[in-house]
Formats: C-alpha cells, structure tokens, sequence
C-alpha cells in the first residue's frame, strides 16, 4: 500500500497510533500538525482534523494535495441510528452522506449541488480489511486476549453486551445529534443509516474529488438521544482510541501477510 493517512477528529483516537511511530516527523500544515512516519511497516501520516465537516474536508485536502498519500482512513466515535447498533459497536461506512445539505428547490434535499449524487461511497478493499481488523478486535475483546482493551474496561464504560461490526450508511452534519425527536427524524430520513457524526461524509467527498481510496470506521459511543453517554471523554480514552489502535494494527499486519 502507498502512504496511509489515518485522521480523527480528536487527539486521544491517534495518542496510541502516535506513540507507535519509530521515526516520527512533525510537519505543521494549515494549523495542524501531521506526524509522518511508519507503523509497522507501513508508511502513514497521522493527523487530528478538528471537528466538522469544514475541518475534516481541509485535513483531506492538504493530506491529497501536501502529503499525496494513496488512501485515508478515518476514524472516531458516532451516534448510533441503526436498530441494532448500540453503545460498544463499530460501524464500518460503505457510503456517506451529508443529512444537513439541503439547496432545495433548486436541488434534491441532500444531493450535493452539481454532483448528481447524495451518498459517496467508501473503497470496497479498504473497508472490507477494515472490517475484518475490526471484526478481529471484538472477537479478542471477547475473549479477553485484547492487548489494548479488556472486557472489563468496555464494561465499566457501560457496554455488557458483546459489540459488533456493522456495515452501512453514515450521515455527516454540523451538529451534535443528542435528542430523540433528531435521531427520529435522521432514521425517517434515511431509513438504512446506522450512525451520525459530523465529518465522514465531508472526507468522503474530497477523495471522490481526487479519485483516491477512503474508509470510515466509527465506535458507537451513545444512541444519538436523550439516553447520550454520559462521560463521553471517558469512553474516547477508554474504548475508542484503543479500539483505533487494534483495529489499524490488526489491518497492516493483515496486509504483511498478504491477506
């Protein structure tokens, strides 16, 4: 594989992907700070994209442009929509979507303007290594031989159930979803999405823009209601940032072995 990028919206999701990195360099650009360097073999740059769709679009951008890495990989927490994703879970993106573009009349509610198109997909090959890493992780999890997470920290964070991966639609929009009626009104909208952040879609359709490989993975840290997880950053350190942390391991050592 070419030069990965791997982007959170949030510093604590890179800290254990950062601290990993034998020959790291920063490099500031547009007010971020991109770490190049290689993990486990693979070259990568690692980078926070502040939170939005705004941010998320200028960190692609300058990791195309700058960096000219051949494939990006975002990565964070989101609410969850599906019926069956809960708090503990991972979603995996096949296609992305802005829920807060609307130029109608003119336009399609959603369809982003001149584009012909609502939803840009995620790289089939990518997400689906993606997937797999991730599938691993929980399976390790749930036997308790994870490294970076034990079934008794994702139980003090309030997951009891065992997580899984799911695959399928992610909308994007320059909100925090925390009340019910919202979450309501995005599953009457889009009845196959299965979670909510606020920058995925954004990333998505800058690599559409320069043809170049994306895939979205999200840990599910609340239901997207009045029910919201409560100590949010606890749950980041906690469980999201090391499951980031297997999950990328668990890809690259895939790829060595040529799987």
């Amino acid at each position: 594989m070419s030069r990965l990028a791997i982007v959170s919206a949030m510093d604590q999701e890179l800290r254990g992907l950062q601290a990993e990195l034998p020959d790291a360099q920063c490099i500031k650009r547009a007010g971020r700070e991109f770490w190049v360097g290689h993990l486990h073999g693979q070259e990568v740059v690692l980078v926070r994209s502040l939170i939005g769709k705004v941010a998320a679009a200028t960190t692609a951008a300058v990791l195309l442009e700058h960096f000219q890495v051949g494939a990006l990989i975002f990565t964070g927490v989101a609410g969850g929509l599906g019926q069956d994703v809960r708090i503990g879970d991972i979603v995996v993106a096949d296609a992305l979507l802005q829920h807060d573009m609307d130029a109608s009349p003119i336009f399609p509610r959603f369809e982003v303007p001149l584009y012909g198109q609502s939803r840009f997909g995620t790289d089939a090959l990518l997400s689906r290594r993606l997937e797999i890493a991730c599938a691993r992780v929980l399976a390790d999890v749930a036997a308790d031989r994870c490294a970076e997470l034990s079934r008794a920290q994702l139980q003090g964070c309030g997951v009891a159930h065992a997580p899984r991966v799911h695959r399928g639609l992610i909308v994007s929009g320059d909100r925090f979803v925390s009340s019910a009626p919202e979450a309501a009104a995005l599953r009457r909208d889009h009845a196959d999405a299965q979670a909510v952040e606020m920058e995925g879609a954004a990333l998505a359709q800058v690599c559409h823009d320069f043809n170049v490989p994306c895939a979205v993975m999200r840990t599910i840290s609340d239901r997207a209601d009045d029910t919201a997880h409560v100590d949010f950053n606890r749950f980041i350190e906690d469980v999201a940032s090391r499951y980031t942390h297997a999950a990328v391991v668990a890809m690259l050592g895939a790829g060595r072995g040529g799987n």
